[in-house]
């Protein structure tokens, strides 16, 4: 609203004096130099707003994607962290999280469409003379629909696969071509410790985790799979459990129903005690939010300084001009032109000036951020907000910086000025 009021109060300025607007443009067409410079100044400023607000509109899109990326309205059931002891790199070992406590969220839970447990634990996967160094999760048929992940080629295991304890596995894409390069891993034969394990199936690409981490650099396998063949733990132990609200809406409910579930299930009074621990897709996005908002203000302060910078260019150009332009002011005004004409004729000049460099700004800010894209593969999207305030700051720094010469021109005593030389 207030752009919206100062772009209308720029432009009614402006066509209200355009005959000075005119006058303004032959004036600054004779030294083109000198405009050229202060241009100039405008326009790295303006191009450096565009730019750095494209490169914050683009991290916020590329993190957006990556956060949706974790699964649909995510909640996250993490042990609280111990002294008991365990292998190095298991996730939650000898922590209280069962199979039974997901299955009780699930069907008491009415804000709660699937749950999935979670074991994980890194691993050497051989194939052949190659290896690659992952992370094995093991889990039920649930975790694709609560992380919404989809099997590219091959097929999922199947219920029966979990309760035989098959030795199948489910790679991501890094894993595959790691381990087969530019082959097809469907039906080889891979090994994890002494066990050999079928590839059923080969994920659909994620790519990298909003907290950093390749997605695709992981082997799923059944959970029963995973505690015999792997980590050797009880038979209905869970290291993390992961369930799917059923609406962003709900979202908050639902996290309220997990921590009232379980406390009960754990016989846990005070929720100070709690065992576990709750995290949820919506608090990654308020935390992406809250750095974006101020990854934009850092940026488009540095930004600003440029502007300023090129305004206080602007101001000492005009204070030339007006000094060089003495006699020609005192001829205007021994014929009779008044000193809101001469004031007017510098402002405008300043604002026009100030104008051309934040077109020219915005044109060079969208070069720039198309051959950004181009060269570093980086998702930048101009945001025609910063545009439009790039646009309305340059003219208002026009008003702002040439105000003062434009009030000391129109201040000068005429005699004085005809005897200028």
């Amino acid at each position: 609203m207030v752009l919206a009021v100062l772009l209308i109060a720029i432009g009614a300025y402006l066509f209200y004096n355009r005959s000075t607007a005119m006058l303004a443009v032959r004036t600054l067409r004779r030294d083109m130099v000198r405009t050229s410079l202060t241009v100039l100044g405008i326009l790295i400023g303006v191009a450096s707003v565009v730019t750095v607000s494209a490169i914050g509109a683009g991290a916020r899109d590329s993190i957006g994607q990556q956060i949706e990326s974790m699964g649909s309205n995510m909640i996250i059931v993490f042990p609280q962290s111990t002294n008991a002891s365990g292998a190095r790199g298991m996730q939650g070992q000898g922590q209280r999280l069962t199979e039974s406590d997901g299955q009780a969220l699930l069907h008491e839970a009415n804000t709660i469409k699937a749950v999935a447990p979670s074991l994980r634990s890194r691993v050497q996967v051989i194939a052949g003379e190659r290896n690659a160094s992952t992370s094995a999760v093991g889990t039920t048929t649930s975790f694709f629909d609560v992380r919404s992940w989809r099997v590219r080629r091959g097929e999922m295991w199947t219920p029966l696969d979990e309760q035989t304890k098959q030795k199948v596995v489910i790679v991501g894409s890094t894993v595959e071509r790691k381990l087969f390069g530019t082959g097809h891993g469907v039906g080889q034969k891979v090994r994890i410790g002494r066990y050999n394990f079928r590839v059923a199936g080969v994920l659909e690409s994620k790519g990298e985790a909003p907290i950093g981490g390749d997605q695709d650099d992981i082997v799923l396998m059944p959970i029963s799979t995973m505690r015999t063949r792997i980590m050797k733990t009880a038979p209905d132990f869970a290291g993390v459990l992961m369930a799917s609200a059923t609406s962003p809406e709900a979202s908050e409910r639902a996290i309220e129903q997990v921590r009232a579930i379980l406390m009960q299930r754990h016989h846990i009074q005070d929720v100070k005690l709690a065992d576990f621990t709750i995290r949820s897709q919506k608090e990654f996005q308020q935390m992406q939010a809250s750095i974006y908002g101020l990854l934009t203000v850092l940026l488009v302060l540095v930004a600003a300084i440029s502007l300023v910078v090129g305004g206080i260019g602007v101001m000492n150009i005009m204070l030339v001009s007006v000094t060089e332009r003495t006699r020609e002011i005192g001829i205007r005004m021994a014929v009779g032109a008044q000193s809101a004409d001469v004031r007017n004729q510098f402002l405008v000049e300043a604002i026009v000036v100030t104008l051309i460099g934040g077109i020219a700004g915005v044109s060079a800010g969208a070069g720039i951020v198309a051959l950004f894209t181009k060269l570093f593969e980086w998702p930048m999207s101009i945001d025609p907000t910063s545009v439009a305030v790039s646009l309305i700051t340059s003219g208002a720094t026009g008003v702002v910086f040439g105000f003062f010469p434009a009030w000391r021109a129109s201040h000068l005593d005429p005699i004085v000025a005809l005897r200028h030389e």
